[in-house]
C-alpha cells in the first residue's frame, strides 16, 4: 500500500526562503507588510537620488538611476491615489539639478539642498499652470524648475536670503574656491543656500588637506559643515533632511486625507543619519551599502533599493485590491 501524501507545510518561511522570493531580508519584508497595513494610513516612500538610487559616480552630472531603481520608482508613481502612496526625492543636490538628473515622474515630491528647498512635479497637463510661492499659494507666473528639454516641471518653493545670508554665502564660496584652487581635482558647486566643496576626484593626501582647510573657512564665518562621502557642505539657511521628512509627512496627511502618515526613507550618506533619526516607530529606515547607521536595515546598492520597492507596490497594490 502506498503511503498518504505528506499534507502541505503551514511553517512561516524562513529567512532564506523570504529573500529567495523577494531578494529581501525576513526582516526588511516584515516591516514593509506592517508599512502596507490596511489601516488607512498612508505610506511617504521617502528615498535619497546619489548613492541610492544611483550609483554613486565621478562626475556628478552623469548620475542616472539603475533601470531596475527607475522600473520602480516608475511603478509607485503610477499607483492609483486611493492606493495611499506618496513619493518623495530627498537630496542634497539643488532642486533644479534634482529634476534634472532624476526625471523624476509626475506627482512626485521633492527635497533639494537637504531640505532647503521644496517641489511638486507637475502633471503633464499641468506643465504650462502657476508656481507655488513660499506662503502655498500660486502667484500666477511659470517660473517652475526645467531640466532644460522641458520634460521635468516643477512647482518650487523660492528660497529667499536675508541679507546677512546672501554675504556669508558669498565669503563661503569665495574661501571655498580658495581651497579647491590648491587641491588636485577639488572643485566648488553652489546652491541657492549652501556652497559644497567635492574631493572625489583628489588624491587621498590632498583631499584629506582641503577637508581640513574647508573646515576653517566654516569655523571662521561661524557656519556648520555636512561632511558627506567626499563632500563638505555648508549651508547658510539651518536645515536637514529629518527635519524636511517631518514637514513633508504633514503635507502628505494633508495631500491624502490619511489620519496618519509611515514614511519609508532609504539613503546611503551621512546626511541622511538626520532622517533616520527623525523618524518615528512604524516607520522604515533603510541605510544603502557599507558604514555606521541608525538605520534599522540595510540593502546592498540601488537594485536592492528597486527590490524593495518593489516588494512594497505589490503589498500596496494587495491591500487596494483588497480594501475595493
Amino acid at each position: 500500500m502506498s503511503e498518504p501524501a505528506a499534507s502541505p507545510t503551514t511553517e512561516a518561511p524562513t529567512e532564506a526562503t523570504t529573500e529567495a522570493a523577494t531578494g529581501l531580508s525576513d526582516g526588511l519584508a516584515d516591516a514593509l507588510a506592517a508599512l502596507a497595513a490596511p489601516d488607512g494610513a498612508a505610506v511617504l516612500v521617502g528615498l535619497d537620488f546619489d548613492g541610492t538610487l544611483a550609483p554613486l559616480v565621478d562626475d556628478p552630472t552623469a548620475s542616472a538611476m539603475t533601470p531596475a531603481a527607475r522600473a520602480a520608482v516608475t511603478r509607485l508613481a503610477a499607483l492609483p491615489a486611493a492606493a495611499g502612496a506618496r513619493l518623495a526625492l530627498v537630496s542634497g543636490r539643488d532642486l533644479a539639478d534634482l529634476a534634472a538628473r532624476a526625471a523624476p515622474p509626475a506627482g512626485t515630491y521633492l527635497v533639494g539642498s537637504h531640505g532647503a528647498e521644496t517641489g511638486h512635479v507637475r502633471a503633464a497637463e499641468d506643465a504650462g499652470g502657476a508656481h507655488r510661492t513660499d506662503d502655498g499659494t500660486d502667484d500666477g507666473t511659470d517660473d517652475g524648475t526645467d531640466d532644460g528639454a522641458g520634460s521635468t516641471r516643477v512647482d518650487a518653493v523660492p528660497v529667499r536670503l536675508e541679507p546677512e545670508q546672501a554675504a556669508a554665502l558669498e565669503r563661503l564660496v569665495a574661501g571655498l574656491e580658495r581651497v579647491a584652487a590648491g587641491t588636485e581635482g577639488a572643485w566648488v558647486q553652489t546652491k541657492p543656500s549652501a556652497a559644497v566643496l567635492h574631493t572625489r576626484r583628489s588624491p587621498r593626501d590632498a583631499a584629506r588637506d582641503a577637508v581640513a582647510r574647508a573646515d576653517a573657512v566654516v569655523a571662521e564665518l561661524g557656519l556648520h559643515a555636512l561632511h558627506g562621502k567626499d563632500v563638505v557642505e555648508v549651508a547658510v539657511l539651518p536645515t536637514d533632511k529629518g527635519s524636511a521628512l517631518a514637514r513633508l509627512r504633514d503635507v502628505v496627511a494633508q495631500d491624502a486625507g490619511a489620519p496618519a502618515v509611515r514614511v519609508l526613507y532609504a539613503g546611503d550618506d551621512t546626511t541622511d543619519e538626520h532622517a533616520f533619526e527623525a523618524l518615528r516607530p512604524g516607520d522604515v529606515t533603510v541605510k544603502v551599502g557599507a558604514g555606521d547607521t541608525v538605520a534599522a536595515h540595510r540593502v546592498a546598492d540601488a537594485d536592492g533599493v528597486a527590490a524593495a520597492l518593489e516588494h512594497l507596490a505589490d503589498l500596496l497594490g494587495r491591500r487596494l485590491a483588497e480594501g475595493a
